[in-house]
């Protein structure tokens, strides 16, 4: 038979097993109370806690989720530190980052400032070479050449009649299809190096890098002409199309794709000699030169939109000798990584 006093320190027991499992209130706050009553002798009142049982649900449930939620809760408390400290975002960025190990340096310019733009760092940056030959030109002689010459020449007609002599949004939007051809050779080349354990010739990172140059004059002219709605949907139906055109044609034939870029090239220094033209008429507003260009062009602070457009137009014939010179090796009957790429070839 049970004595008086095991029977309360049994029910006494009970009532802080359903409180710590069971209640709404808080566990301390259900501990303290029994305790007090086993120590002072009292019996504690006899709470509904069948009824909270009920109510409650999974006892294992309610249990063992505190690890989840206690995650959730901290995750929730640094939220609200970082969100209430002042609006420090870089701050609290670099904790998060530091955890992991990774932290972007802080990088100054020669003058001791801060670098701003974190899409190119100094060291990508160049002074572009404008005295190259504007005027070069390949001669189709295959019927490949011909072929891609022609190919061209056909996207030029639609180009002209949906742009007039809106040669800012025309800029922009030539950009982005000029930052494609770079992108999907320098990928197919890095599956083939990996597939056949070769090295490339320095050719990935040269089609990659006219890739990210072409990206950056489209970063250099959303500064100056804002995309309507309609022509990002525009850039969004020819990125679909051009893109898998690009990279089957690639691979049917890597000489014709190089070739049909050159040619591209030499198009696009011909529509940025007519942009020249315009704002030299004063049909076009010379404005200053948009931040981005004269850090990542090392342009003088004083620059103008027309110097933005030359440095453009002397990259855009830069990478026309780059492509003509591999679309030459593709049809002398070698391959791209028997010839140095040329690398920096800005």
């Amino acid at each position: 038979m049970m004595t008086r006093g095991g029977t309360k320190l049994a029910n006494s027991m009970l009532v802080l097993a359903g409180h710590r499992l069971l209640s709404t209130t808080s566990n301390a706050a259900a501990s303290d109370k029994v305790l007090s009553g086993i120590l002072t002798g009292r019996t504690v009142g006899s709470p509904a806690w069948s009824t909270t049982f009920l109510v409650r649900g999974p006892i294992f449930g309610v249990r063992y989720s505190g690890t989840m939620a206690l995650g959730e809760e901290k995750e929730g408390e640094e939220k609200k530190v970082s969100t209430t400290g002042g609006g420090d975002k870089n701050k609290d960025e670099k904790r998060v980052a530091s955890y992991w190990g990774v932290e972007a340096p802080k990088v100054t310019k020669e003058d001791g400032t801060e670098w701003k733009w974190t899409c190119f760092r100094p060291w990508e940056t160049y002074q572009a070479d404008l005295s190259i030959d504007l005027k070069k030109h390949h001669a189709p002689v295959t019927f490949m050449d011909t072929l891609a010459y022609w190919t061209v020449k056909s996207l030029r007609w639609p180009t002209d009649l949906f742009f007039q002599r809106r040669y800012g949004c025309r800029a922009m939007m030539l950009e982005t299809v000029a930052a494609v051809p770079g992108m999907v050779g320098g990928m197919l080349l890095h599956c083939k190096s990996l597939r056949r354990f070769e090295h490339s010739g320095g050719w990935i990172k040269t089609l990659l890098e006219e890739a990210e140059n072409e990206r950056m004059h489209l970063m250099t002219f959303m500064e100056v002409a804002k995309p309507r709605w309609y022509e990002r949907a525009l850039v969004m139906a020819v990125q679909v199309v051009f893109f898998n055109a690009y990279f089957l044609g690639y691979l049917i034939s890597p000489k014709f794709a190089h070739r049909m870029v050159g040619y591209l090239e030499e198009e696009a220094i011909h529509s940025y000699t007519e942009f020249l033209k315009e704002l030299d008429k004063g049909n076009i507003e010379n404005v200053p030169a948009p931040a981005i260009a004269i850090d990542y062009w090392r342009m003088p602070p004083n620059s103008t939109l027309r110097d933005v457009v030359m440095v453009v137009r002397a990259d855009e014939a830069h990478h026309r000798d780059v492509n003509h010179f591999a679309s030459d090796i593709h049809y002398q009957g070698r391959e791209l990584r028997e010839a140095p790429a040329p690398l920096g070839y800005h």
